[in-house]
């Protein structure tokens, strides 16, 4: 370690460790870690109470059958209010992938067909090749914001 004083301040230079710079490289980052969805959507005209409630359904089924759902909720724009916002947080990509197989979630989509519009999805976080692959055959638009730096406590 080096000590440096320079007028008022005083510069400490600290080496950095393995586990320290994984946070900085994101090494660690990847299929096995947490990582956040958001799921826009607009709500047609006088559907917002139905789909409230397909909403609400998918939600307490999603809670019941998805220990890998950490976060989940419906949010709506203050702006807009009807354009709504799927917040969601996943352990990880196996997380990601039982959600697509939970059959409420089909039913839920069957029920946007009818009552939305405008669905796309974004992730933040890395994600694997698996959910890559999952998502691309759902035929939902989507991007992929990959991880740059940071750390989670999810």
């Amino acid at each position: 370690m080096e000590l440096f004083v320079s007028n008022k301040f005083v510069i400490i230079e600290i080496p950095i460790t393995q586990a320290r710079k994984s946070l900085f490289f994101m090494s660690s980052f990847g299929s096995d870690t947490p990582f956040m969805l958001l799921a826009k959507l607009k709500v047609k005209e006088d559907k917002v109470a139905e789909y409230l409630e397909i909403a609400d359904k998918t939600d307490k089924a999603v809670e019941a059958d998805e220990p890998g759902m950490l976060h989940h909720t419906f949010d709506q724009d203050p702006d807009e209010p009807l354009r709504f916002v799927w917040s969601e947080v996943y352990k990880n990509d196996d997380a990601l992938l039982a959600h697509l197989a939970n059959p409420a979630l089909g039913v839920y989509l069957e029920a946007h067909a009818e009552l939305g519009t405008d669905l796309s999805v974004e992730f933040y976080g890395t994600v694997g090749d698996k959910v890559i692959e999952a998502m691309n055959g759902t035929g939902v638009p989507h991007k992929i914001f990959k991880t740059k730096l940071g750390y989670s406590r999810v």
